[in-house]
């Protein structure tokens, strides 16, 4: 599997906001449309497409938030015919790595998730990610140490 994050352009822009997740998942995620329109107005955000083999599979945002002052992984999504591969797991792995090199440096990254998001809770935890205490929004509040 060559799976890697990628700038979004003309030619997988269709194929990014076209991908959905299950109708089950449906409120656990902000659509690809929404989080686009997002990062063209806030200027921290990167987002990227989830790239297999040059075909998007996934889309996920991150950022540094002065209000937090960390990273912040805004949104991750796989579509619903490349669940269950692994490539939220090497997303996120690929995303962290990123957040490495990236200024300023921080020692935490930072995501939310629906608390009934079950299984995004099992992936950020077998990632090593774990609760900070908090909940924003009705998402709960996970941190993972660098």
């Amino acid at each position: 599997m060559n799976l890697t994050l990628e700038i979004i352009t003309r030619e997988t822009f269709a194929a990014v906001i076209t991908l959905q997740v299950g109708e089950d998942q449906q409120g656990f995620v902000a659509s690809n449309v929404f989080s686009l329109a997002q990062a063209a107005v806030i200027e921290q955000y990167i987002p990227r497409a989830i790239c297999v083999d040059g075909e998007p599979v996934g889309f996920v945002m991150y950022g540094f938030d002065a209000e937090e002052d960390a990273f912040c992984i805004s949104r991750l999504m796989i579509g619903l015919p490349h669940q269950g591969k692994g490539y939220g797991r090497r997303a996120m792995e690929l995303v962290i790595a990123d957040i490495r090199t990236r200024q300023p440096k921080r020692d935490v990254v930072y995501i939310s998730f629906k608390p009934k998001n079950l299984a995004a809770r099992a992936l950020y935890e077998s990632l090593g990610l774990e609760p900070d205490g908090r909940e924003e929004d009705g998402e709960t509040i996970y941190r993972l140490r660098l």
